[in-house]
Parts: C-alpha cells; sequence; structure tokens
C-alpha cells in the first residue's frame, strides 16, 4: 500500500522505533479511553509524538513523521490498569491530520526507497565505528552482535543500534523525523562519539582521584569524584541546588512566624543531614508539604448574594433549605465581615445531589472546593496522620484535601460520614470532632505536620444517608438539613429543566431533533425507575437518546423524533416497575396504609383474616420488629375496646387472627402502621368492608391515641399516583402538609385524628 488513512496514538514520553517493541501501562480515564479506539489486536495505528514536551497541543503541533505500528497485546490487570504492547513496523510520511471524536486521523504515505553506492558506504563505516564502540561501552553486550549480523540496511541498523544507547526524549524523537538513512547515520556516530567521549574523560577522572586513595578513604573518594565530575560538567550539588530552591520558597510563602522559624530549622537540618542518610528523604518530604499549604491563601467571596442565589438555582432544582441556608450565612457575614463558615450536614437518601450541590455552593461562592470520603474508614490516621516516625508517614486527608483545594478557605465535602467505623486502629468518628467542632478547629493539629493549622475559614459539608447512623458527638457538631427524595413532579422539573437538555448536548443532539413529551418523561419515571434521587432517570434518558443515535447513524435516518409513551416503550422495553393500585372495590379486612421508603411513597394494603383456633396471632409479610409490635398493640386496644367497638369476644377467643402485608420478599419497618392494622382488624370482626379510596398512617398506643410520623410528604405523593382520594392523618402531622404540591392536595381531602375513635367514627358511623 502506497498511502492511506489511519488512527493516531500520541506518545508524550516515549519513541518506538521500526522493528520494535515498547510496553506501556495507562491507568488514566481519557488514554484508556482512547486505547478503547483502537481496540482490535493487530490493528494498524500511527504512533507520533508532539513538536512540543507538553501534554497539551493541537493538531498543527504534530509532525509530519510518524511511525507505522500494530497492536499486539492489550490486557485489562486486576490494578485497574490497561497493559499493551506495540510493534513498529516503518516510518511514514504525514501530510494532514484530521480530528474524529477523540482520536486524531491522519492521511500518510511511504517514503521512496532508495539504494545507493553512498549508502552502501556509510554502512560499512557504521560497522567499523559499531565495533569499536562495543569495545569500549561496558553495557553493549553480545546480544545486539548477533542482531547486526543479520542486519543488511542502513536504516534498519540505525534504527537497531539506536534503541540500544542512551539518548533522551528529545533527541529520539530526531532520529524518527530524519527519514533519510545517512541523517541518522551522522546523528548515530555523532552520539557514539560524544557517548565515547564520556567515556575517556570518566576514566581521567577516575585516574586523577585514585591517587593517593586508600581503604579508610573511601567516602573521601566517592565525594572527591562527585566534585570531580561536577567541576568537569560545569554543574552545581544537586544537593546545593535543592537547598537554595527551598530557601527561596520560604522566603515567598507567607505563613505564620511560627511555621517560618519550623521551616527555616528543618531546611538546616536538611543542610547538614549526610546525602546517604535515609533521614533526608524523610526531612525533604516534610518540607514538600510544609511549603506547598495554603497557610495565608484566601480566595473572595461572591459579593452579590443574588448572583449565588441565581447560581444555585441554575444548577439544583428545589433543595430551598440549603440553599436559604448559605444566603443566610453569606448575608450576615457581609453585615459583620466577621463570621466563622457553618459547618453543615446534608442527610438524605442515595441520588438526590447532596454532594453535587455542595460543589454548586463552592462555585456560586467562587470558593475552591476538596472533597474525601469517609465511609469504611477504620483508622484515625486516615484523618488526623500519622506519625512522621513512621516509614511512608503522610497527612491525614483534611490537610491532604486542604493542599489540593490550594486556599485557606475552601468548600471542604466529607462524604459518608455515617459509614465511618471503629476498631482497634481508632476512632476516626472522634478524630474529625477536632476538625468539625468550630470551637477547636481553628487550631487543627495534624500528627504529620506537627503545627497548628487554621481550619475556621473552610466551609465544611459533610453528607450522610441515614442520621441515626452518626455518632451523636459528631451531630451535636453539625447542622443538619434534610434533604427528601424528589416527587415525582419535581423529578419532571428536574428532566425537563437539567437532565434532558444535558442529555441531548452530550449525544450530539437537538430539541429540533427530538422532544421528550411530559407524558413520556413520566412514565420513565414511574415504570422504569424506582429511587429517591435522579441517577437511574438520568441513566434511562441517555439510554433513550443513544438508541435514537444509533437508528439515526445506522438507517439513515433524519426524523423529527417526537418521543411519547409508545416511543419510549418501543425504545426501553417493558416497563420494569409497577406501583401499587388502590383495590378496585373494598374488601373485608383490607385497608390501604402508607409506606415510606428510599424510593418514594407507595400505598401499604394491609390483609387481616381468621379461622378457627385459640386466639393466636400470626404476622407474615416480613415485618420488623417495630411493625410486629404494632400488630400486637392494635389487638390488644381492640380486645380492650370490645363493647365500644360493638366486637363478640368469642370472636377473638374463638379464631386465630392472621395479619399479612404484602410482597413479602421486601422488609418492612416503622412506627406508621398502627391505625392501619387497627382498622383492618375492626373490619374484619365486624364483616363490614372499608371504602377503598381511604388511605391512613399514623401509629396507635395502647390508650388509643395516634401518634405523629415521617416521611408524609412522599407518603402523599405515592397515595395520590395510586388514586387514594381521602387520608388519615396524625394531628401533628398537620404542619407538613405545606410541603406537599398544590396539585396533590387539590385532590386529596385530609382528615385530622388525635385518637383512634376519631377514625373510627368516621368509617362505622
Amino acid at each position: 500500500m502506497e498511502n492511506g488513512k489511519l488512527k493516531v496514538l500520541v506518545l508524550n514520553d516515549m519513541v518506538l522505533f521500526p522493528k520494535n517493541e515498547i510496553r506501556m501501562e495507562y491507568d488514566n480515564i481519557y488514554d484508556k479511553e482512547i486505547l478503547d479506539l483502537i481496540n482490535t489486536i493487530d490493528e494498524e495505528m500511527l504512533l507520533v509524538n508532539p513538536i512540543n514536551d507538553g501534554e497539551s497541543f493541537n493538531i498543527t503541533q504534530l509532525p509530519k513523521v510518524g511511525v507505522l505500528a500494530r497492536l499486539k497485546l492489550k490486557l485489562n490487570v486486576p490494578n485497574g490498569k490497561t497493559r499493551v504492547v506495540i510493534e513498529g513496523i516503518s516510518r511514514v510520511e504525514i501530510y494532514d491530520y484530521e480530528k474524529s471524536d477523540a482520536l486524531y486521523v491522519a492521511n500518510y504515505k511511504f517514503p521512496k526507497k532508495t539504494t545507493s553506492k553512498k549508502e552502501k558506504d556509510y554502512y560499512n563505516v557504521l560497522i567499523k565505528f559499531i565495533d569499536k564502540y562495543i569495545d569500549k561501552v561496558p553495557n553493549m553486550g553480545n546480544a545486539i552482535m548477533s542482531q547486526i549480523d543479520k542486519t543488511y540496511s542502513l536504516g534498519e541498523l540505525c534504527d537497531l543500534v539506536t534503541t540500544y544507547i542512551n539518548l533522551d526524549f528529545n533527541r529520539k524523537k530526531k532520529y524518527i523525523e530524519a527519514i533519510d538513512p545517512i541523517k541518522r547515520t551522522e546523528l548515530l556516530i555523532e552520539d557514539m562519539t560524544e557517548d565515547l567521549r564520556l567515556i575517556d574523560l570518566e576514566r581521567k577522572i577516575e585516574i586523577s582521584v585514585e591517587k593517593g586513595l586508600n581503604e579508610q578513604q573511601k567516602e573521601y573518594y566517592l565525594r572527591e569524584r562527585l566534585r570531580v565530575i561536577e567541576e568537569e560538567l560545569g554543574e552545581v550539588s544537586s544537593k546545593d541546588d535543592e537547598i537554595r530552591n527551598l530557601k527561596k520558597k520560604a522566603s515567598k510563602l507567607k505563613c505564620p512566624t511560627k511555621i517560618t522559624t519550623r521551616i527555616r530549622d528543618e531546611i538546616a537540618r536538611f543542610e547538614t543531614t549526610p546525602q546517604a542518610s535515609p533521614e533526608l528523604a524523610v526531612i525533604r518530604e516534610y518540607l514538600d508539604w510544609m511549603l506547598n499549604l495554603p497557610w495565608k491563601k484566601y480566595t473572595k467571596d461572591e459579593s452579590s448574594i443574588k448572583k449565588v442565589k441565581e447560581s444555585l438555582d441554575a444548577s439544583h432544582y428545589a433543595l430551598d433549605e440549603v440553599k436559604e441556608r448559605i444566603l443566610e450565612y453569606l448575608s450576615v457575614k457581609q453585615n459583620t465581615n466577621n463570621l466563622r463558615s457553618p459547618i453543615l450536614c446534608l442527610v438524605g437518601p442515595p441520588g438526590v445531589g447532596k454532594t453535587s450541590l455542595a460543589i454548586a455552593i463552592a462555585n456560586a461562592l467562587g470558593r475552591n472546593y476538596a472533597k474525601i470520603s469517609v465511609g469504611g474508614i477504620n483508622d484515625e490516621a486516615e484523618i488526623i496522620g500519622h506519625r512522621r516516625t513512621y516509614i511512608g508517614a503522610n497527612p491525614g486527608r483534611i490537610i491532604q484535601g486542604i493542599k489540593r483545594a490550594g486556599t485557606t478557605n475552601p468548600v471542604f465535602i466529607i462524604d459518608e460520614i455515617d459509614k465511618m467505623t471503629k476498631d482497634i486502629k481508632g476512632d476516626p468518628a472522634s478524630a474529625l470532632l477536632e476538625v468539625l467542632d468550630p470551637e477547636q478547629n481553628a487550631h487543627f493539629s495534624d500528627h504529620y505536620i506537627e503545627e497548628e493549622f487554621d481550619l475556621s475559614q473552610v466551609m465544611f459539608i459533610a453528607t450522610a444517608n441515614y442520621l441515626d447512623q452518626i455518632p451523636y458527638e459528631l451531630k451535636d457538631r453539625l447542622e443538619i438539613i434534610n434533604v427528601s427524595s424528589y416527587t415525582e413532579y419535581e423529578k419532571l422539573d428536574i428532566a425537563k429543566t437539567h437532565l434532558v437538555p444535558k442529555e441531548l448536548d452530550e449525544h450530539g443532539l437537538t430539541p429540533l431533533q427530538v422532544v421528550i413529551e411530559d407524558e413520556a418523561i413520566m412514565h420513565i419515571i414511574r415504570g422504569y425507575t424506582k429511587e429517591a434521587g435522579v441517577r437511574e432517570l438520568e441513566r434511562m434518558i441517555a439510554t433513550l437518546l443513544r438508541k435514537i443515535v444509533k437508528e439515526i447513524l445506522v438507517e439513515q435516518k433524519n426524523n423529527f423524533y417526537s418521543i411519547d409513551i409508545k416511543e419510549v416503550e418501543h425504545f426501553l422495553g417493558k416497563p420494569k416497575y409497577s406501583y401499587l393500585k388502590k383495590a378496585t372495590k373494598g374488601d373485608i379486612g383490607v385497608v390501604n396504609g402508607l409506606a415510606y421508603t428510599v424510593f418514594g411513597g407507595d400505598i401499604l394494603p394491609i390483609e387481616v383474616t381468621l379461622y378457627k383456633g385459640k386466639g393466636d396471632l400470626i404476622l407474615t409479610g416480613s415485618l420488623g420488629e417495630v411493625m410486629q409490635e404494632s400488630c400486637q398493640i392494635a389487638l390488644s386496644y381492640i380486645k380492650a375496646n370490645t363493647k365500644n367497638f360493638k366486637i363478640d369476644e368469642k370472636i377473638l377467643k374463638e379464631n386465630d387472627i392472621h395479619i399479612h402485608v404484602p410482597e413479602g420478599a421486601i422488609s418492612k419497618d416503622g412506627p406508621s402502621a398502627g391505625v392501619t392494622v387497627t382498622t383492618a382488624l375492626i373490619s374484619l370482626l365486624k364483616n363490614k368492608a372499608v371504602d377503598n379510596s381511604i388511605a391512613m398512617t399514623g401509629e396507635i398506643t395502647l390508650r388509643g391515641k395516634v401518634l405523629p410520623i415521617g416521611g408524609l410528604k412522599e407518603k402523599v405523593i405515592g397515595a395520590h399516583r395510586a388514586g387514594i382520594k381521602k387520608i388519615f392523618i396524625p394531628n401533628e402531622n398537620l404542619v407538613d402538609l405545606d410541603e406537599i404540591p398544590e396539585e396533590v392536595k387539590k385532590d386529596i381531602k385530609f382528615i385530622s385524628v388525635s385518637t383512634y375513635k376519631e377514625i373510627y367514627g368516621r368509617i362505622y358511623r
């Protein structure tokens, strides 16, 4: 083939010569994506090295000469890296580049092959020079000789020898770009000549130093040899150079006087420590940390509260409570110009946007941010660092995060604060007390740094899924803000405002090509997702758009797609989830309760039956301890009030009662089913059906009082979806009705009760 077009792999730190192989490991996500586009074993590609040495370059900086290569092996190893072996074939000339997705594609041609008498003469000269070079260079073994004997081309001989001599990256690039083998031969002879000169110089230095040397002067010999080498090369001691750089950095560092004194003392120790001492590396590492921490480097908060509010509203829908808290903080700070940053804790189910909201707060304030996850940590040294006496000691995650943020007042996100554990290594939750206590964190001390660092200007935002799992002493330092699960209507607005536009852009589509109707989005929410947040919803929208893009490209369609419910099922298949619906008619012994799960709200029908027995109570449906107790309390309450409810006591004595909550594979627990169980039992014992459009929630006591419950908003949304028209709620939950969307409240009648007799009077009157 004289010319062609191939994918390009850009190498930044190594050079592959024709007839040679390189082995590489990739752990960068971007590099892996590039490799995935070149994923066929034996697939040919072009390897090029950019003109500049940095990672950032544009298409005009790619060279006009590359190496045609073949991917021989690609292996994903257990440590998360990808290992590849690439074989070079030949040089090629590149006459232009194109950009295709994440890859460059090059149009290339093979250089014309020429043979001349001059090349033969250069070949003979090079062979003689190689013999001389091998005699004097100790690291050139017999292996190269056997390969040279089989190489008859001047160009191949140059490439073979080049791989064995010590050349830097930029010099190797010159060899690749030299298509003419005669030019490469001249470069090679020039480099080998320089190597021979250095070898002769080294021998001269050894002879000079060995004079007067004896067994007691070995250390002197090594130091003297280093000095003579540096004098010959015109270089200064690398350690002296390091000391000068450290002192220069220390003089420019803005930090407290105490820190300046500590750094100067450590530099003095570094200066006097022998080069061969293992302590030298420990001191150097410590100085790196001390000189690179932002002791007094601040960012200025956004002064316009209105702009902060607009930024938060643009990035996150709803979540008004946490937004209001941030605006209050900024308002008071502007008014006083002296206020400690709040220490917030966002508590809510997975996927509702706690971490992304914290990042949005940082962006809105104009602050840098750092993020750590403490889930599963059981070693307090992970928080407050290791002592410097330990091998491999490092600062804790707090100081590491501050260094990454680069400022003294970042937004610091501590994820999964409810998932820490403690064991013999210590209690990380207790270690966090000093970090998250506003009275202490101005003097935080990391075991590695051994000096106080002021964390009082840091805005800490912790996240947790379960409030009860946060240790009490830690919870006492936090300002808890509940981030509840989204309602279906909130998810619909989030999808329309954020998710659909974002996914259209990421898939290269526009609203002129694809429109997803509201009914279709709601169908996806109800039939294909079951979550508190919107992660799965975003994935399902992305799946839908992927299939549309594939259809457009494979079938060459340019249709306008208006996605309705039918189209959703065409692309995504049949719905995966179905929510419970109210019964078509009222059944005796069946009453609708309300359930709250991490996936939102739903109705919870409770069924009761009886049969001949001895008055035993049977409970099924994977009920937790709290719900089992609710059932026992409900039955005891009824037994104590049989006259009031006009129930024959013989029925209770001569029959066993079985209470069942459907979907037995799903565990159920919580203090909110008491009134529902009581009503279902009375319905069975009085042989009267309860209207199927009624639902109820609340816990009951032995005296018949109805206690408040949590998660009313989610429960009511689930009841509305199931077609419920009337809901009994505890009196103390009336204040929670303000959180419920108006479109839901107008379809449902709410009846607040304080005792069970009020429910009984309204149902059986």
